[in-house]
């Protein structure tokens, strides 16, 4: 009898070994999780963080820069890639829309909810009008303080918008918002200690979960042929 399901032990043991090893599914993102093209949409709310009226008023906000000639877009994005910083993935999503030739005039406002923090880059074509420093702030505070309290994702992205369309309309900056009290928050997607640990116990307690099922239907499977 042994002889006889000699050849299918191999198989079945090689099943049983790629389910153990298969890897739990993961929805970190990275550039090539994004639309490669400029999208037809202004607002992509791959996060979910943004009712529908919500995506509407943010949408016809971004509309308004059609006015000054700047093609302004806003993405949310729940976790990123491991090591990649948000304002990285910003700067690649932006080349990858110019090499596919999408024109010099973007603004893109991206938002990862993991950490509750913004990003806004913009083309080469804008940096006369937009300087870093005003887009940094923006990120950091104007958009960053609302989503961190309370998770006011409308409101931080249409307070962001509002800034810098301010200032492309030609007054001032009417810069960062009243309450004073802004912590920095590290954009980092390295895990601490605490999160591997956390993670490597729910990989081992799949693996025994699957282990404890399929070794004891192979054991009975064998004996009882």
């Amino acid at each position: 009898m042994f002889r006889s399901l000699r050849p299918w032990l191999a198989p079945l043991l090689g099943l049983l070994v790629g389910i153990l090893l298969l890897p739990t599914p993961s929805l970190a993102v990275s550039v090539s999780s994004l639309p490669a093209v400029v999208p037809e949409e202004r607002v992509i709310d791959t996060a979910d963080v943004l009712s529908r009226a919500g995506r509407a008023d943010v949408s016809d906000a971004l509309r308004a820069f059609n006015e000054e000639h700047v093609d302004a877009h806003l993405i949310t994005v729940k976790r990123l890639d491991y090591g990649l910083s948000l304002d990285k993935l910003a700067n690649q999503l932006l080349q990858t829309w110019l090499q596919a030739g999408a024109e010099d005039n973007q603004l893109l406002f991206l938002i990862e909810t993991q950490t509750n923090t913004a990003a806004v880059v913009e083309s080469p074509g804008l940096e006369g009008q937009l300087n870093s420093g005003l887009l940094t702030s923006t990120a950091r505070t104007t958009f960053g303080q609302p989503i961190r309290e309370g998770g006011r994702y409308r409101q931080g992205s249409l307070d962001g918008i509002g800034r810098l369309l301010t200032v492309l309309q030609g007054s001032e900056d009417p810069g960062e918002p009243a309450i004073a009290d802004i912590n920095e928050v590290q954009v980092t997607n390295i895990p601490s200690k605490e999160e591997t640990s956390e993670s490597n116990a729910f990989t081992w307690i799949i693996v025994l979960l699957v282990a404890g099922t399929i070794v004891p239907m192979l054991t009975w499977w064998f004996f009882s042929r």
